[in-house]
């Protein structure tokens, strides 16, 4: 096993979390683990399988964004998306270490860590959950066609920051033909499938509205989606300060 590191400027998109229950998700407090991964990287099914583990726990919304970064060494990543890389460079430029490496994960959007190191995952969980008083509410309900969020009002003064949403894949197996992985099939846990921002949040109880057919793109297969508001800008994520789910089916 080795670990591949990658080091570059920040752009940035923002995202997060699961699918929890059908059609509507209650708007509880939950971690949420950003896995940074790779089909072109050795060391990344093992944590890729331990993210699968972290999706069993209600408490915990892990996610899998796959980068595109490793695609020169032979094999293209077939969940890749460009943003993922850039959103993985701008947590590196914002923290001022520009650590940006396979399997990483991110939890709260703060801290970092081995994507595969289970104990580092559940310390860096343990110590986000300290703040889980002052988590924002988020509620998905999906129905007729449309995707509603409710975002509650902030439980801290001054907060403020982007609302997104993301069509998920729950479970995709992936047969890998050539690069570091050749010949194994990995399956892969929750999967970001697209982007789509709803607006602004600052500070007060919105809503937000969206047809399902604008937020998940002709051909791709996905059973749930994810709402996430974050800090910062498009071009800088800060802090997950809340996120919720529903399942399409």
């Amino acid at each position: 096993m080795h670990y591949r590191v990658f080091t570059t400027l920040l752009v940035a998109i923002c995202g997060a979390l699961i699918a929890l229950t059908p059609g509507r998700a209650a708007a509880d407090s939950r971690v949420v683990v950003e896995l940074f991964t790779s089909q072109g990287c050795s060391s990344c099914p093992a944590a890729d399988k331990l993210l699968g583990e972290l999706a069993k726990d209600p408490t915990i919304l892990p996610i899998s964004l796959s980068v595109d970064y490793w695609d020169y060494l032979g094999w293209k990543d077939t969940l890749a998306l460009p943003g993922h890389s850039k959103r993985q460079r701008a947590y590196a430029g914002l923290r001022g270490d520009r650590a940006v490496y396979t399997p990483q994960a991110v939890i709260n959007g703060v801290t970092h860590v081995l994507g595969n190191d289970k104990a580092a995952i559940e310390r860096a969980v343990s110590t986000a959950r300290k703040s889980a008083a002052i988590a924002l509410p988020v509620n998905v309900a999906i129905a007729n066609g449309k995707v509603t969020v409710d975002v509650a009002a902030a439980k801290v003064p001054g907060q403020s920051g982007e609302v997104w949403l993301c069509p998920i894949k729950r479970q995709v197996p992936v047969q890998i033909g050539r690069g570091e992985n050749r010949g194994h099939t990995v399956t892969y846990t929750n999967v970001v499938r697209g982007w789509v921002k709803l607006g602004n949040w600052n500070g007060d109880a919105l809503q937000f509205t969206k047809s399902v057919s604008d937020v998940v793109k002709s051909g791709i297969d996905v059973d749930a989606m994810v709402a996430v508001v974050q800090a910062g800008k498009f071009e800088a994520p800060g802090n997950v300060l809340g996120g919720g789910a529903a399942e399409l089916r």
